[in-house]
């Protein structure tokens, strides 16, 4: 029966298989620790990326606060698992996730969550109100600092939802999200910081108006890899949430270049060479996600690769790196998130070994 152990060699993996190369990913949380630490801001993961809470501890234990996620799903497993400093970015909306959450704060009352909306304050409340429990619910106003997805307006809307929010009795406000997405991938590092500048000022600036008018905002958190250096040293920005610098890909390797390296990959075997220039690989769009373009071959200059369909990719090349049927090759994802989605292990070695497999516990958790 198939079941590689640490100890093992890469050689004795099937494939595909998603590894990890320990030592540039432990250099990666260090450079990330020793660039925004010193700094004076709290770093924050967002474990959507990672989708472990064992990489979650070791970010922990590295010199990071707690963790963020997207959904409820994912607090639930990262709670569980001991990470129970969570903040969940995503507005909890609905009756039935609501109940939820209310159940996760009844047993890990640390949970934070956002808010940017009068509807969805009042329904925490209210469901908090049902629920017996005493300690009133932190939470964030979500505020759009420009990438339009949600959050609520800043400035004078920020106020009023404080506002309505500090008359409620199971909720208190302490502190304000905003993220600036739709700049994280911008190439151009002077633009990139020019407007990452911009938005903080934009939501510092609303924290400022909301301690004006009474409210204590001892948190402003915001914030990925391509731009939590710059968030970092802007005035009134306490916190900030890299997540994808731990292994990287493609899209933000060109957009950040390569301070971070790409520390994981996705493990392929050569299973066809139909004809000369072109070989293919056992890993197509189950293996490997496409939204921001296609997988790279690591250290084969020349070879590009496209999906030819579920488990099934094509490389293809003018002056080959003569591949041959059997060989093995590691794809380097354009998307880290997703991409660890597809699959159910890391496994961690170190030039060569395998050291530690770690499950993907968050795999699939969507609500």
């Amino acid at each position: 029966m198939y079941n590689p152990q640490p100890g093992d060699r890469l050689e004795s993996l099937d494939t595909p298989s998603m590894i990890v190369d320990l030592d540039l990913m432990e250099a990666n949380i260090a450079k990330l620790m020793g660039r925004l630490l010193p700094a004076g801001v709290n770093i924050r993961p967002h474990l959507k990326t990672t989708k472990s809470p064992i990489l979650a501890r070791k970010l922990i234990d590295a010199g990071a606060k707690g963790g963020c996620v997207a959904k409820l799903s994912e607090a639930e497993v990262m709670t569980a698992g001991g990470i129970e400093d969570i903040l969940i970015t995503c507005e909890v909306v609905g009756p039935v996730k609501v109940a939820r959450l209310v159940e996760l704060f009844r047993q890990y009352p640390a949970v934070k969550t956002v808010i940017d909306s009068e509807v969805g304050a009042s329904a925490l409340d209210a469901a908090l109100a049902e629920s017996g429990l005493k300690p009133p619910l932190q939470v964030l106003i979500d505020v759009n600092v420009g990438q339009n997805r949600t959050g609520v307006a800043p400035g004078e809307p920020a106020l009023a939802l404080a506002r309505h929010i500090g008359g409620l009795k199971y909720l208190k406000l302490v502190g304000v999200q905003g993220y600036e997405g739709h700049l994280q991938h911008l190439h151009d590092r002077q633009e990139r910081e020019g407007k990452c500048r911009a938005a903080m000022a934009v939501l510092s600036g609303t924290a400022d108006l909301l301690r004006r008018n009474g409210f204590d905002i001892p948190t402003v958190t915001t914030g990925g890899t391509g731009t939590a250096e710059f968030c970092a040293t802007c005035p009134g920005i306490t916190e900030v949430q890299p997540g994808s610098f731990i292994f990287m890909d493609t899209d933000y390797r060109n957009a950040v270049g390569r301070f971070y390296s790409n520390s994981l990959t996705i493990l392929a075997t050569v299973i066809s060479k139909p004809e000369p220039g072109r070989a293919v690989i056992d890993a197509g769009l189950k293996s490997l996600t496409t939204d921001s373009g296609f997988a790279e071959p690591k250290d084969l200059p020349g070879v590009t690769y496209v999906p030819n369909g579920d488990e099934h990719g094509s490389l293809t090349w003018q002056d080959g790196p003569g591949l041959a049927i059997g060989d093995r090759v590691e794809m380097i994802p354009s998307h880290i998130d997703p991409t660890i989605n597809l699959h159910d292990f890391y496994y961690a070695h170190r030039q060569g070994v395998i050291e530690e497999i770690w499950p993907v516990a968050t795999r699939g958790k969507v609500q």
